[in-house]
């Protein structure tokens, strides 16, 4: 990687390597190396927003591969997951210091996926997403559009699967969706019609389901994503259908 690249460069980079890891190639280090050389260069100009933001990355990173690990059947390490942890845990001190909403916002997400995902462990991680959620949507917050949708996502799939109240588990997913539109990349796109979807079967509504399901799978196989998120939309538009009409043969799978 060229060592010239500005901070900003550098992080803005990193990110968008973590997206394309996370939905199509698997391959982190990339965004490994990118964010570690923004870490250094924040921390040698004492940029204490961007040292948050390039170790909030690098904690993202951590995150995505505990979840792969998980999502292959294996069990990450309590020092990888503590090692994740801490790096947010760090994020969160330098965006607190600094006062920038953003960072904190994302480092109090990030908490909140330690516990959720990694410690199935929600009565923990709420208190940070509801945090997060607080920050992404106070008047006048110029947080991304990403990490708000994020935050909807994850108090969606907490009213979708813990506290169950499914018409507040769409709303809030539709939120997300909205914001993942408005930001244009497909692959989000994707990821958020799923969850929708997933949540409108659960509201007792099949045919919105399948109308949304049929979009990700579209998506999905457009821009390549990994197998298993194709595979996860393509088994969700399964039930959906299934849901929609039981009487039908289930052997038609999903044809996008």
């Amino acid at each position: 990687m060229a060592t010239d690249q500005s901070i900003q460069d550098l992080l803005a980079a990193g990110y968008a390597a973590i997206a394309d890891a996370g939905f199509q190639t698997g391959d982190f280090a990339p965004a490994r190396e990118l964010l570690g050389q923004a870490q250094e260069q924040a921390a040698s100009a004492a940029d204490t927003v961007s040292l948050a933001s390039a170790l909030n990355g690098l904690a993202m990173v951590a995150h995505h591969e505990n979840l792969m690990l998980l999502i292959g059947g294996g069990v990450p390490a309590d020092s990888e997951i503590a090692a994740e942890e801490q790096l947010f845990r760090r994020a969160l001190a330098e965006g607190q210091q600094s006062g920038d909403a953003a960072c904190t916002a994302h480092s109090l997400f990030g908490l909140g996926l330690v516990f959720q995902v990694l410690r199935q462990d929600w009565m923990t991680a709420m208190p940070f997403y509801w945090q997060a959620l607080g920050l992404v949507t106070a008047p006048g917050s110029d947080v991304g559009r990403y990490l708000r949708s994020e935050v909807h996502r994850h108090v969606g799939f907490y009213f979708a699967v813990e506290d169950v109240q499914p018409r507040e588990a769409v709303r809030h997913l539709q939120i997300s969706l909205d914001l993942r539109e408005e930001l244009g990349d497909p692959r989000y796109i994707a990821s958020g019609l799923l969850a929708l979807g997933e949540a409108e079967l659960s509201a007792g509504n099949p045919d919105r389901a399948v109308e949304l399901l049929t979009k990700a799978v579209d998506l999905a196989r457009a821009e390549k994503l990994l197998p298993h998120r194709l595979e996860d939309a393509e088994r969700a538009l399964r039930d959906a259908r299934a849901a929609r009409d039981p009487a039908a043969d289930g052997g038609s799978g999903a044809d996008g």
